[in-house]
């Protein structure tokens, strides 16, 4: 009998843990400002990789667990980013407020140099620009000279000879990660999503990653500056999905 209710409490046990794991929750998105309903806001499950879009009433549902972050994305608005909790599961409907982006243009003062015509009279008064920028033949990336880069040369020898030590870095040391490269790329929202958007918000939000990350990860993986610089973030995904398939085929080999 106590095995039968041991058995009846394990499988019970095995229900709620797999109902919680395809629990769909919904919402509503609105603007904080004055509580406008927001329709096509972007849903990304960052934990399972998975996305939803709102409908014209602001509205979403998409599977979530407990624990699982939910990210929002919207033209003009600041990511949000919420965690799913037990009284979401338990109470349903909950409304999320975005918040509108303030543009704020710093006024930019140039103050022009007037020389006198004397040469070391104007020597001392033309101002002298430490950030200059360098670059090695071969490498295709440049590196910033001056003090607020003092490892700048540290940087050039790096590339030169250790040049897959980045992508081990990013790639070795974050396996769970690069695996969501592929569930990004099956999923047809996410797709859409990020066929539309030119940010990299959504694809450092999934792999953890910075913009300059990013940037670098395709740098080494030779593709060109015009590329990273115009490709939207599908293209980008396709990018360092295949970097780094290429990347486990040449560890497989050594």
């Amino acid at each position: 009998m106590k095995k039968h209710i041991l058995l009846f409490a394990l499988l019970f046990g095995a229900a709620i843990s797999f109902a919680q794991e395809n629990t769909i929750i919904k919402g509503t998105v609105m603007n904080d400002a004055n509580d406008n309903l927001l329709e096509n806001v972007n849903i990304v499950n960052l934990n399972q990789v998975i996305g939803a879009t709102t409908n014209e009433k602001g509205e979403f549902a998409i599977r979530a667990a407990v624990n699982d972050t939910l990210y929002f994305s919207y033209l003009g608005f600041k990511s949000l980013r919420v965690r799913v909790t037990n009284d979401w599961l338990r109470f349903g409907d909950i409304k999320v407020k975005m918040t509108e982006l303030g543009i704020a243009l710093e006024e930019v003062v140039v103050k022009p140099v007037q020389l006198t015509g004397y040469v070391e009279i104007d020597a001392k008064l033309i101002p002298i620009y430490d950030n200059y920028r360098y670059r090695i033949s071969g490498l295709n990336t440049g590196y910033e000279g001056g003090s607020n880069q003092p490892g700048a040369v540290s940087k050039v020898l790096s590339s030169i000879f250790n040049p897959a030590d980045f992508l081990y870095n990013v790639f070795g040391k974050r396996p769970k990660q690069m695996r969501k490269l592929r569930q990004m790329k099956e999923d047809d929202e996410i797709r859409n999503l990020l066929q539309s958007k030119f940010d990299r918000e959504t694809l450092m939000a999934v792999l953890q990653l910075e913009r300059v990350d990013i940037d670098e990860i395709l740098n080494k993986c030779s593709y060109s500056k015009d590329f990273i610089r115009t490709a939207n973030d599908l293209q980008i995904l396709d990018a360092i999905s295949g970097c780094y398939e290429e990347y486990k085929i040449l560890n497989r080999e050594k």
